[in-house]
């Protein structure tokens, strides 16, 4: 029982860890960035939204209720990366990330329900016609939520050196990683199969 627990656990983390599909580390990137470890909560929560609509979305897809074209949702995870990449470039240094929940954390959450359905297909492969559908998902889910707090930390520990040692300021670093990211996501848009 323990061994299935931490398979799926370390299916989860390696899954957002997946070099070959990085979209997830880029999209945790661009959405850690402009915060210092001080926003640690809000960055928590943000992160959480993300795991609950990624959940949301796998749930529905396995038991049957939604089923969308995967070129579609391929196309839409680079969007949803260059979305917070640009709102991060035209907004670094304004402060609004400090809002009030609102945007940011509606946006996240359905990024996550798309970037769930991109996963759907090879997560219904692992359930097989397994009976613990929802256990299978909370240890998966458990994965994902473990290594995005590992990347999140990197980005945050990153930006704290940074920015206290190379005296980069908050301003430049959020635009600088931003403008790299857009400039990664905007040839996996161009090349998806939506496009094709």
């Amino acid at each position: 029982m323990l061994e299935n627990f931490w398979f799926h656990v370390e299916y989860g983390i390696n899954h957002v860890l997946d070099i070959n599909a990085y979209d997830h580390v880029l999209f945790l990137i661009v959405l850690a960035v402009p915060y210092l470890f001080k926003d640690w909560k809000r960055v928590l929560l943000l992160v959480t939204m993300f795991t609950l609509g990624h959940t949301l979305s796998l749930i529905l897809a396995s038991y049957g209720v939604v089923s969308i074209n995967a070129s579609i949702v391929e196309f839409l995870i680079p969007i949803t990366i260059l979305i917070i990449a640009l709102f991060n470039v035209f907004t670094a240094g304004k402060g609004a990330q400090k809002e009030k929940v609102g945007v940011l954390f509606l946006s996240t959450l359905f990024f996550g329900l798309i970037h769930g359905l991109g996963f759907a297909r090879e997560f219904r492969i692992l359930l097989g016609d397994s009976d613990s559908k929802l256990l299978l998902l909370f240890e998966f889910a458990l994965g994902i939520e473990i290594a995005q707090v590992i990347i999140v930390f990197l980005v945050l520990f990153l930006g704290y050196l940074v920015q206290t040692i190379f005296r980069f300021s908050k301003r430049d670093w959020v635009m600088v990683i931003s403008a790299i990211v857009v400039g990664l996501v905007i040839p996996m848009i161009l090349n998806s199969d939506f496009l094709a």
